[in-house]
């Protein structure tokens, strides 16, 4: 019978560990489970309002958005705004693209976009595809969805930080590292250690000769994690994205890659748990090495990588 020994030990130190409070303080058992802060409960509601429209021009200087939008039902008609947005946004921006966003009218009469997506019909249509083949992939696989170290990675397509689809045909003949995390976790030994950890990797894998090293981060809270949130969460970092992908996309095929990997994470409330998983994938896609916790060595992975 196949084993999921992996999943069920980390079920067991999810419901064991130590909570955070919601402002992000405390730590969970041995760094490998954690409930952490996703909101601010005590901050009122902002007014939200769904958007599509198209990019008519970048304005850097002013850390501004001017989009034609369509019309915003029982808001406003159609017509050409400015918007103020994050730089991680700003830096994506591209006259001509289509978006899906959300609008938040703010103090003084501006208006900021949030959650922007690319609204390419191409792009998002090879992303559904994606997420409805996982979808059908962890169906079929029912009990043994749950993959084994030498087993061979599931197939899927995401956005990653800069608005590309991201294939998992990309990374045949590569070596990957994959973990999953979430821009807003507070806890220190967890998502930030996993990144810290991830940029360690990077380092010694290149000093010690590994030519064909992906490593890509997951996240964890998609609703949250638009391509420009984590442009700015690699680029607050410092973090070389040269072979280091940050990878978001539809909640289900977020979902099924959890299940499929072993990793559990469930929002209780305005807090997220969660367990930490890392993984090393051969050139043929099969798992070669995992780690469950925040307890693994850097240069213990890079050891086991081809060189």
């Amino acid at each position: 019978m196949k084993s999921n020994g992996p999943a069920l030990a980390a079920l067991a130190l999810l419901v064991a560990a130590s909570g955070c409070s919601r402002s992000g303080s405390g730590e969970a058992k041995g760094g490998s489970a954690a409930q952490t802060a996703a909101a601010d409960p005590a901050k009122p509601k902002e007014e939200r309002y769904p958007l599509t429209g198209e990019i008519v021009r970048v304005e850097a200087d002013r850390k501004v958005l001017v989009v034609y939008h369509d019309e915003i039902k029982d808001y406003m008609p159609a017509m050409t705004m400015e918007f103020v947005v994050s730089p991680g946004d700003l830096a994506l921006a591209k006259p001509g693209q289509r978006i899906r966003a959300e609008m938040v009218p703010v103090a003084g009469g501006d208006f900021r976009l949030e959650k922007i997506w690319p609204a390419d019909k191409m792009l998002a249509d090879t992303v559904e595809l994606g997420a409805k083949q996982l979808r059908q992939d962890t169906h079929t696989r029912g009990k043994n969805a749950y993959r084994e170290v030498g087993e061979t990675v599931p197939d899927f397509a995401l956005y990653d930080q800069s608005g590309r689809v991201v294939q998992s045909a990309r990374f045949r003949g590569k070596q990957v590292m994959i973990n999953f995390i979430f821009s807003r976790c507070p806890v220190a030994t967890m998502c930030p250690a996993a990144t810290a950890k991830f940029m360690a990797v990077q380092k010694l894998a290149r000093a010690a000769g590994v030519k064909n090293l992906e490593l890509v981060s997951i996240t964890l809270d998609p609703a949250y994690d638009t391509p420009g949130v984590l442009k700015d969460y690699a680029d607050q970092r410092g973090i070389d994205t040269a072979n280091f992908s940050f990878l978001t996309g539809p909640e289900t095929a977020i979902k099924d890659l959890l299940a499929q990997f072993g990793v559990i994470a469930e929002f209780k409330g305005d807090l997220l748990q969660h367990t930490l998983t890392t993984l090393l994938v051969n050139e043929g896609g099969k798992i070669a090495h995992r780690a469950d916790g925040s307890v693994w060595d850097p240069a213990d992975f890079v050891a086991k990588m081809n060189k």
